[in-house]
């Protein structure tokens, strides 16, 4: 393999066609001697997690405008990270990088530590962040290995072995390829390569620095490569929500997750355990508070990393006195709920509190038989009539 000649092709291309990125210090602006911030890569690194750059753009944006530095972000309350951080998903993220933040303010004075091992002693930050961090923000010289990398180097030399298995043949290529000279420009040079050119599907290969080199280059055999080990089925899990409301303002009744665990300290309703066994027809036996709970007509439906999520939402309104019946709640008004700490699959649901639920009877602790409404009445006429369907299904 010519490193050499692959590293200075690649690194002229990057220097005519680097992304514009937040976080990243452009090849003109380094070699005019501006050097990245650690704080903004490894903030940049940890929300790019299983994430895509557009997704994260916003988030970037919010949290630098609220924490410029790391001293910051470890005085903040972490209620008010969590929050900042609801929507981006994976939010064991949020959680260490408030521990982070706290441990490189208090143990290194507000300074990230250069090199790999000691950066992976930070909570949180793991091989690839470990790598990416020394690389980018320090230009030591490290294998930083994304997605997009993994799909340049298979291609580049025809590794056919399935990811998994094939990580540790893709970090060899990696650390034989990256200079020593601008190892960091490299690294961001391959990533932006994957994320601009040999793009998953349709690659465009006329444009590629590494066409020549490249042996599958226009063949068939690009679109296949990274290969993939088959995915094992993701089970189907089952639940309820309990979506309480005040009469007068319209508030919903909220509390917070346990600190650890799936969606650990984020805010929700309250709700049921997730699981495969889960049967509607005992809610009742979980609800927060005596009243004439009704379910609403349609199921909450949400997709983690390891299985699907399928909720029943049931809704009432709360009693004057709930808070004290119920511990550890509160209410949110409705113009206060985009600033809780609510997951997305927690949104959804709460989302669904609007004037457009069908409501089916649940009283007493006893499920009651869905009536009929006018509307699906109406729905029947308009069918037989020919015409669409109801628009409060829609």
């Amino acid at each position: 393999m010519r490193s050499a000649s692959l590293n200075q092709s690649l690194l002229k291309w990057y220097d005519r066609h680097a992304r514009n990125l937040p976080w990243r210090v452009s090849p003109e602006d380094r070699k005019l001697g501006e050097i990245p911030d650690p704080y903004l890569i490894w903030l940049s690194e940890v929300m790019l997690q299983q994430t895509t750059v557009a997704a994260v753009k916003d988030y970037f944006e919010k949290f630098t405008n609220a924490w410029p530095s790391v001293e910051d972000l470890a005085a903040a309350d972490e209620e008010d990270v969590m929050k900042a951080w609801a929507g981006l998903g994976y939010y064991s993220r949020a959680r260490n990088l408030k521990k982070c933040a706290d441990t490189v303010a208090r143990d290194h004075g507000g300074r990230f530590p250069e090199a790999e091992d000691a950066l992976l002693k930070l909570p949180g930050i793991g091989p690839y962040t470990a790598a990416a961090i020394a690389t980018i923000a320090f230009d030591r010289h490290a294998a930083v290995v994304d997605g997009n990398v993994e799909r340049v180097l298979t291609r580049l030399t025809q590794i056919e072995t399935p990811l998994p298995e094939a990580k540790s043949q893709i970090k060899d290529v990696m650390a034989t390829l990256t200079p020593h000279d601008r190892p960091g420009d490299f690294a961001q040079a391959v990533m932006d390569l994957g994320a601009t050119i040999c793009t998953p599907k349709r690659p465009a290969c006329g444009l590629c620095p590494w066409m020549s080199d490249c042996k599958v280059q226009n063949s068939s055999l690009a679109e296949a490569l990274p290969r993939k080990a088959p995915r094992k089925e993701k089970p189907t899990r089952y639940g309820a929500a309990f979506v309480a409301v005040d009469r007068e303002s319209g508030a919903i009744l909220l509390r917070r997750r346990p600190p650890k665990g799936l969606l650990g300290g984020m805010t929700e309703v309250p709700g049921t355990d997730w699981s495969e066994a889960f049967d509607v027809s005992g809610a009742q036996e979980h609800v927060p508070f005596p009243s004439e709970w009704r379910i609403c007509a349609g199921v909450v439906k949400h997709t983690f990393t390891h299985f699907h999520l399928r909720l029943t939402v049931l809704r009432a309104y709360a009693p004057q006195d709930i808070l004290r019946m119920v511990e550890g709640t509160w209410w949110s008004p409705p113009a206060a709920l985009d600033e809780e700490a609510l997951p997305t699959v927690m949104r959804k649901y709460c989302r669904q509190r609007s004037t457009k639920w069908r409501l089916h009877g649940f009283t007493a602790g006893r499920l009651v038989p869905p009536r009929r409404s006018c509307c699906h009445q109406d729905q029947q006429r308009r069918t037989r009539a020919g015409h669409s369907s109801c628009p409060e299904a829609a």
